[in-house]
């Protein structure tokens, strides 16, 4: 009887493929859909080439064990282990090429003989071996220089073929000719695309807010435009905690594919879904969504609401499914909005930047939001949603609406003073001068509506002790929140291109 064989293959460096630059002869201006276009790649290749590696050595679907999120697992019998290594090596060096030998792929396998947590400890120490010796077992001419894919037709198929054709692709193929490319609608091998899960198909999010003609993805200028108050965008990147020890703790391989499964499954529907809402789908096109993480890009005012919605989401997924798993490790998620901050502002920067405060967020707690330059947890953002709204009602009511925002953003600037001289930070031990403070900000007046929304306003954004005021985590997320929100189209400098 034939020993089967466990084959691991992983993407390295994802990041840093999506954030390079443009190649030499390449336009620099369109890097939302360059960025945009590889992100997509890296994606089809996941689920891709696992597919096209069974179906070249004639295999059954179902060893498939699971793809996406930059790699997949599959199941081989031992006699087939030296094509299929051969197979990959390939498809690995034509898929450097295409990257300019950015994006590698490893392998890694071991024998299915054992409990799954030995056969998963093996697993990883091959995986270990294979990146740290990468020129292990290569040919004679594997430090050769070689020429890139620099050119029209590498641009051609990143924001043309990944853009445009397969938007409303109903399939995917790969062929062996070019094994380090995913085709639309194509190929020697071809299967189903759609958003909702598929046993022969390929699940992916692709939702893309389009241009007024439908016929083009909306620019990054046009997305600004589409935002209530600043005509500007941002990026939203999530990832869910803890998910590697979840994973180790599992004692299966039928429960681990189960998990990855269903965290993929997640991702591309519920993201797909929520997206096409009618608040979000003419403002928000999807970067990707992996197995336990996603990125989004679109008009800023959006991107708070949505990781609110897909929170709510995620914390309704883990209560129905994974209710019998003891521990909080993958049962939240943790997020972080950038907000582009002039015209010069890209894509990729703001991708990046996005990426620097989800490690802020998630160094510093779990289960929270980086936003507008605080980390709050869910409740508090909820919070300085609500607050938001109360500032924008109270300032409806004034004829200056600019003005009490104006005179709350120096009420906090005070009270920040105020904090750097109190021996705890944010706690006042004169109430009744932080008190002045804020009556002064938001002034005198003998309207009944307006002097209940001052009341309800000052109990919102202070919180009082026997002896001394604190201010509300959320309060200043609220304030920059309203603040944005009022700001209209002439705004200096606020719009940015792509």
């Amino acid at each position: 009887m034939s020993v089967q064989v466990f084959l691991q293959g992983k993407f390295l460096v994802i990041e840093e493929i999506l954030l390079a630059p443009p190649a030499s002869g390449w336009p620099a201006e369109g890097g939302q859909y360059l960025l945009t276009g590889r992100s997509r790649w890296i994606s089809l290749l996941c689920e891709v080439l696992p597919r096209a590696l069974l179906a070249r050595l004639g295999l059954a679907r179902v060893l498939l064990g699971s793809s996406g999120g930059g790699q997949f697992l599959v199941v081989v019998p031992a006699e087939v282990l030296p094509e299929a290594g051969n197979f990959l090596n390939e498809a690995g060096a034509r898929i450097c090429r295409l990257s300019e030998g950015r994006l590698r792929l490893v392998t890694a396998w071991t024998e299915n003989l054992g409990d799954w947590s030995i056969v998963r400890k093996r697993l990883g120490d091959a995986m270990r071996r294979s990146r740290g010796t990468p020129a292990a077992g290569a040919e004679a001419g594997f430090f050769d220089p070689f020429e890139t894919a620099a050119d029209g037709t590498a641009l051609e198929y990143f924001t043309r073929m990944l853009i445009r054709e397969f938007q409303n692709a109903q399939s995917v193929g790969w062929s062996a000719e070019y094994p380090g490319l995913v085709v639309a609608g194509a190929g020697q091998y071809s299967w189903p695309v759609s958003s909702a899960p598929s046993a022969d198909g390929i699940t992916v999010a692709r939702h893309a807010a389009m241009a007024e003609d439908s016929a083009e993805m909306a620019s990054l200028r046009v997305l600004g435009e589409r935002a209530a108050g600043r005509p500007t965008w941002g990026v939203l990147r999530g990832d869910v905690d803890n998910l590697g020890i979840r994973f180790r703790r599992i004692q299966t391989i039928e429960e681990h594919i189960q998990l990855s499964v269903m965290y993929k499954q997640f991702f591309a529907g519920e993201l797909e879904l929520v997206c096409s809402l009618p608040e979000f789908w003419r403002k928000i096109t999807i970067l990707y969504a992996g197995g336990d993480d996603f990125a989004i890009f679109g008009s800023w005012d959006a991107l708070i609401p949505l990781a609110r919605e897909i929170q709510r989401l995620f914390h309704r997924f883990c209560e129905e499914n994974l209710k019998e798993f003891p521990g909080q490790e993958g049962k939240t998620i943790t997020m972080a909005v950038a907000i582009a901050d002039g015209e010069d502002a890209t894509l990729p920067s703001v991708y990046a930047e996005a990426g620097r405060l989800l490690s802020i967020a998630k160094s510093t707690d779990k289960d929270c939001i980086h936003v507008l330059g605080h980390t709050l947890e869910w409740r508090q953002l909820s919070a300085a949603s609500d607050l938001r709204e109360t500032m924008l009602r109270m300032a409806g009511e004034l004829d200056s609406p600019r003005r009490l925002l104006a005179d709350l953003s120096s009420f906090y600037r005070k009270a920040a003073a105020a904090s750097r001289l109190s021996a705890a930070h944010g706690d006042y031990e004169k109430p009744w001068q932080i008190r002045r403070y804020l009556n002064r900000a938001l002034g005198e007046t003998r309207d009944r509506e307006l002097q209940r929304l001052r009341t309800h306003l000052t109990n919102e954004i202070l919180v009082k002790g026997a002896t001394h005021f604190r201010l509300r985590p959320g309060g200043q997320v609220a304030l920059q929140w309203a603040r944005l929100s009022t700001e209209g189209s002439s705004h200096a400098g606020s719009s940015t291109g792509n």
